[in-house]
């Protein structure tokens, strides 16, 4: 069993920043891929980031490319994600998730185990 828990969430005026973290339970954190997510109401889960096992490999969606860095602290059991220069579409729920094969991943069906999300809401 694997426990996420994001935080981190909030509300932020745009162009502002938030630093949202998910720390994770379980000692082989260190081998997990961990993805970044989002759902806004009425639209479907998308992917954010993804970050894999050793950190040394990430990738972003589009619209987070160039405003948001996932990061990892493997001795922490936490995966963060900064986001800069944040836009009212970026209001959603932020979920992580874990892929056990250590992957950086953007496909939904790798992700074994999700966290409940954070809020993030950007006024304008």
């Amino acid at each position: 069993q694997v426990q996420l828990v994001e935080s981190g969430g909030g509300l932020v005026q745009a162009g502002g920043s938030l630093r949202l973290s998910c720390a994770a339970s379980g000692r082989t954190f260190s081998n997990y891929g961990v993805g970044w997510w989002r759902q806004a109401p009425g639209k479907e889960r998308e992917f954010v980031a993804t970050i894999n096992s050793s950190g040394g490999t990430t990738f972003y969606a589009a619209s987070a490319q160039g405003r948001f860095i996932i990061s990892r602290d493997n001795a922490k059991n936490t995966v963060y994600l900064q986001m800069n220069s944040l836009k009212p579409e970026d209001t959603a729920v932020y979920f992580c998730a874990v892929d056990f094969d250590g992957r950086a991943t953007a496909r939904k069906g790798a992700y074994d185990y999700w966290g409940q999300g954070t809020q993030v809401t950007v006024s304008s």
